[in-house]
């Protein structure tokens, strides 16, 4: 551990290895690789509303340019940020050393809870992909049971290890990915070049007549039957369902091991920080699964628009982070450091902070009081649970 200006950080170079730990089964780089990219993607499934919004070419612009606006500037911060703070908590610890423990705990509280509610999504567009071939998946009874059967597996994986959620996640994402380039392969004799887009959007405008009115949830599988036939498009409604499976597991996996570092920092009850015998934070996968199965009778909009409103508040604090850690700790050890000054970082965060304050100006009452209202708990939740601790301590 060491210290610039009374802000003390860990330094890579000198963090405690523990053997117990060592002992458990780490992740390949194959596997990391996998598990972000069902973390921020999973692929190129739900993009199907932008085209009928805006027209194939605004919505290539907008997939190209929104990642040099909000994709890069977040990676790169988190590059500088993780190599900065090799711990569990992730930006808890970054917010945490730069605010203090009281803004790290609502940190990690709003980071949390906008990922319990993301994968609450999960299970239900999984059976929305399989409904059409298994109707009665469709409502009632037997899709509630599905979606609990389908939580309890995934939750299952995640309590057995990273080792094989990595390897749930490699197998899923090849699965989820090779139908999409069978499909540009088979539409290549069918592209014309007044309608040449990007891949996928090259395959699915470029080969067939373009109908907005079609593009919704679900239409690259009827794109998919008409480029290749039945079997494509059974492959697309597959992979798309598979796709929600990694999702899940990884974003479980994320959510979990979050609470895990924040007991290991004093934040939360010693309990959080219990391991099961494979390593996996027991107690954080139990409350995150918990909390999906609570937050499944909310509406696919809700769910959305709830999850945005709390992942863009716990981004604004990163941001604010970032720039003060480069203020306050200009010398600290960074193995990785974005080639900008301290303006630089200043500019770099700017863009996607306007975009942040565009979602959040464009959100419901109802999703902004509802929001509002888990931002207060976590407000209230942090001094109690300090209290609870010093009356335990004597």
């Amino acid at each position: 551990m060491r210290e610039y200006d009374g802000v003390a950080y860990v330094d890579m170079n000198e963090a405690p290895s523990s053997p117990k730990l060592d002992n458990f089964k780490k992740v390949s780089v194959l596997h990391l690789i996998f598990l972000i990219f069902y973390e921020v993607s999973g692929g190129p499934f739900g993009m199907e509303d932008s085209v009928q919004a805006a027209g194939p070419l605004l919505a290539l612009l907008g997939f190209l340019v929104f990642p040099l606006i909000w994709s890069v500037p977040e990676a790169l911060i988190t590059a500088e940020m993780g190599t900065m703070f090799p711990e569990n908590g992730g930006y808890v610890v970054w917010v945490s050393t730069a605010l203090g423990p009281y803004w790290g705990f609502q940190q990690g509280w709003m980071k949390w809870l906008s990922g319990v509610i993301d994968n609450a999504l999960y299970p239900v567009l999984f059976l929305d992909y399989l409904k059409s071939g298994i109707p009665g998946l469709a409502g009632g009874l037997p899709r509630a049971a599905a979606a609990l059967a389908l939580t309890f597996l995934l939750t299952y994986m995640n309590y057995k290890g990273l080792a094989i959620v990595g390897w749930v996640a490699v197998l899923l994402g090849i699965f989820s990915i090779l139908p999409f380039i069978v499909m540009g392969l088979v539409a290549i004799p069918k592209l014309e070049p007044a309608r040449c887009y990007f891949l996928p959007l090259l395959a699915a405008t470029g080969a067939i007549p373009l109908n907005r009115d079609l593009w919704t949830d679900g239409y690259f599988s009827d794109i998919a039957k008409i480029l290749g036939g039945v079997w494509l498009r059974w492959w697309i409604q597959g992979a798309a369902a598979m796709s929600n499976m990694g999702m899940f597991v990884a974003e479980m996996s994320s959510d979990s091991f979050q609470l895990l570092g924040m007991a290991e920092r004093g934040m939360l009850p010693e309990f959080f920080a219990k391991r099961s015998r494979h390593g996996t934070p027991l107690i954080g996968i139990l409350f995150s699964a918990s909390g999906v199965i609570l937050l499944s009778w909310l509406s696919f909009q809700e769910i959305i628009a709830a999850e945005n409103f709390l992942y863009c508040f716990g981004m604004i604090l990163e941001f604010i982070a970032f720039v003060l850690l480069r203020i306050k700790c200009p010398v600290a050890s960074r193995p990785y450091k974005i080639p900008v000054g301290t303006v630089g970082a200043i500019l770099m965060c700017i863009p996607p902070t306007i975009l942040i304050c565009v979602v959040l100006a464009l959100s419901t009452v109802k999703v902004m009081i509802v929001s509002l209202f888990a931002v207060a708990v976590g407000l209230v939740m942090q001094p109690c649970l300090k209290y609870a601790d010093r009356k335990r301590g004597g």
